[in-house]
């Protein structure tokens, strides 16, 4: 085998390797620009004659082994796939402003034109898919796949807010694919870690992952408690084909049938106004609801694409420019491990303190032990440091060149550093746990996910309270929260009269949260702040939960299997019904009340988005007042969308809504609607 065969074998497998975490378990094992780089290397090797032979390989079988990874291939076996009508290729990506002017001088040699008029949109960081409309209805929406064929995720993607099955339109295409991208606001992704976090499960590493695998979810129900939502900007096969004469008219008739699209468009002359618009996105990106990590750049001229044709991993008439990551380097002085409620063991980075894109990072995910060990994380190590998605620190690799030669390998604990007891790892499972109920540190998460604001919300009880009242066992499980005394609270460190009054006085008031809140507080795995909200509304009592089969709870929309089985088990357990019945004899509300049951009801079907700093009510309570009387609320502007409710300081929202004449509403407004019904 010559140097360059046994090369090419390395990198495809290490590409296949990145790949399958990347599409198959949505998971990023490297950087998008190591991983563009070693895919250059990689075609580099290659004739384009082989790579043409490669990607017709690849269109009659699922991902495996000796496949090739040309565009990816996100397809799973579970799922059936689907040959796209026009073969839906990836685009080739630039991080360097002399590469992608070259780009440019490419295409205008090409066709031979001095000038080339182009369009520029942002890249957002999503999950790609193709959309079929036949005779105005949706018949399948399908991943990229392999570029020739993909997954059908029809049902996983329906319940996406401002997406139309149906289009009534006279000059709608008889056959058309439309090309989008399906992602997760940061909202809406934050939202869900919180409540993993909550729950003391691994939090997702950005809205991309999360997103590729709420799109391969088995469970229909599952996929709809995730809200994702999609923007479409390309055109694959349309009939009749001489339908549109460029990019700019195509995205002129998106916005016609109401479709969603990109925020941002922009249509330019040449090559320097296009690298301006580029800058413009750059400088506008972290005002967008969505994560964004480049721009793209196509010709506008539908003929002129069609004559500049592709090669067989890519068009010629389109290039991606990529937006770097923010990067700072930092020591990691220590690794701390957590253990959750649930007694999942988290290892956490304790960084040098260093500004990372406009915030002040000392602390950073390692997600578990299994990442500490395949990036040999050790402590002392110069470390880079990114946000993932530009929400959460993660250390993203080892500055090997700075580490000292007395470094050890970081052992991972093989017991729980709180009670000792053995850690295991479930099948399936990256987390190591702790299976002791009783240990210390998972009885004080618990109680502290309990007692927080988006719980019961128990003033006054804090971290340390916590501790002192579980390491002198007077507080071992949920319920004797309930049999605290002022005297037991005065013999603890920090109190005196007034501040054990004032906690007594907050768990007497907690007693009055509505029953989805105590819901919520039992920490039922998967079981979040709007499953809680929807099984209170529906079955009306704790006691009625206790009673409940699977078949009762999987017919309620967004509650899956997986959920249902859990929550099923969780009030299987004995502990747990005894747990309740304590409740009952310490006056807990156990149901919703009868005049709650029978109200009316008057922002029923009727839903809000929230922008802007609100300045007489907090985003929770103005949630909160909407959801009482019977509104949901919405992270995303849409044709859907009933009021827009605005504070100072508005964004992209307030654009979106007067662009598709949404009511918008201010405060006193929103007061005078409330106060009214």
């Amino acid at each position: 085998m010559t140097d360059r065969e046994q090369r090419k074998k390395e990198l495809q497998e290490m590409l296949k390797s990145y790949d399958d975490a990347y599409y198959r378990d949505a998971r990023s094992e490297v950087s998008d620009q190591e991983y563009d780089r070693l895919k250059r290397e990689f075609e580099s090797l290659f004739d384009q004659d082989d790579f043409l032979s490669l990607l017709g390989s690849q269109s009659d079988t699922k991902p495996g082994v000796e496949q090739t990874p040309i565009v990816g291939d996100d397809r799973l076996e579970a799922f059936i796939s689907h040959k796209h009508i026009s073969p839906m290729l990836s685009l080739d990506n630039t991080y360097d402003e002399a590469e992608f002017f070259d780009f440019d001088k490419r295409l205008r040699k090409i066709l031979g034109s001095d000038t080339l008029s182009y369009v520029v949109e942002p890249k957002i960081d999503g999950v790609a898919v193709s959309l079929t409309y036949e005779n105005g209805v949706l018949s399948r929406a399908t991943t990229r796949g392999n570029g020739v064929e993909g997954d059908i995720i029809t049902q996983n993607i329906l319940h996406i807010e401002n997406l139309p099955v149906h289009i009534e339109s006279t000059d709608f295409p008889s056959l058309i694919e439309i090309r989008g991208e399906i992602f997760m606001s940061h909202e809406e992704f934050n939202r869900i870690n919180d409540e993993r976090e909550k729950q003391g499960m691994d939090l997702y590493a950005n809205p991309r992952n999360l997103t590729a695998g709420t799109v391969k979810l088995l469970d229909p129900k599952e996929a709809r408690s995730r809200k994702i939502e999609i923007v479409l900007y390309g055109l694959g096969t349309c009939l009749p084909s001489e339908r549109f004469a460029t990019q700019s008219e195509f995205h002129d008739a998106i916005i016609k049938w109401n479709l969603p699209t990109v925020e941002f468009f922009k249509s330019v002359s040449n090559v320097e106004e296009a690298w301006q618009a580029i800058g413009s996105l750059d400088q506008q990106r972290n005002d967008y609801a969505f994560p964004t990590d480049g721009a793209v750049i196509k010709l506008d001229s539908i003929d002129l694409q069609k004559t500049t044709g592709s090669t067989a991993k890519a068009p010629r008439w389109a290039i991606a420019y990529k937006f770097e990551s923010e990067r700072q380097k930092t020591v990691l002085e220590d690794i701390q491990i957590q253990v959750g409620r649930t007694g999942a063991i988290t290892p956490v980075a304790c960084l040098q303190p260093v500004q990372l894109a406009g915030t002040l990072v000392s602390r950073a995910s390692l997600h578990n032990a299994d990442e500490i060990e395949r990036k040999d994380i050790r402590v002392g190590d110069s470390v880079i440091v990114e946000k993932a998605g530009e929400i959460i620190p993660q250390v993203i690799e080892v500055v090997l060149a700075d580490r000292i030669s007395s470094s050890l390998p970081f052992s991972f604990p093989s017991h729980c550093p709180s009670c000792n007891g053995e850690l295991v790892k479930s099948e399936g499972e990256a987390a190591w746990r702790c299976l002791n109920p009783n240990c210390l540190a998972q009885v004080k998460a618990r109680i502290q996910y309990f007692s927080s604001r988006g719980c019961m919300n128990i003033d006054h009880l804090g971290e340390a309270v916590i501790a002192q009242l579980v390491e002198r066992s007077l507080v071992q499980n949920l319920s004797d929260i309930y049999t605290l005394t002022k005297n037991q609270l005065l013999e603890l460190e920090g109190f005196a009269e007034k501040s054990a009054e004032n906690l007594i006085h907050s768990i007497e008031q907690s007693k009055k949260q509505d029953l989805w809140r105590l819901i919520s507080a039992l920490g039922i795995k998967h079981v979040g702040v709007s499953a809680s909200k929807e099984l209170a509304r529906t079955f009306g009592s704790l006691q009625a939960l206790v009673e409940l089969e699977e078949e009762d709870l999987t017919i309620i929309d967004g509650i899956g299997e997986v959920m249902a089985k859990s929550i099923v088990a969780f009030f299987k357990i004995s502990e747990n019904q005894e747990l309740i019945q304590n409740f009952k004899q310490y006056g807990l509300q156990l149901s919703v009340p009868e005049e709650n049951l029978n109200a009316k009801l008057p922002f029923k079907d009727l839903i809000f988005v929230l922008t802007g700093s609100l300045t007489e009510l907090t985003r929770e309570e103005a949630t909160l007042k909407i959801e009482a009387l019977g509104g949901k609320v919405s992270s995303s502007v849409s044709k859907k969308t009933s009021f827009l409710l605005t504070g100072s300081s508005t964004g992209s929202k307030l654009t979106k809504a007067e662009k598709l004449k949404v009511p918008i509403i201010d405060e006193k407004k929103f007061f005078e609607m409330v106060e009214h019904e």
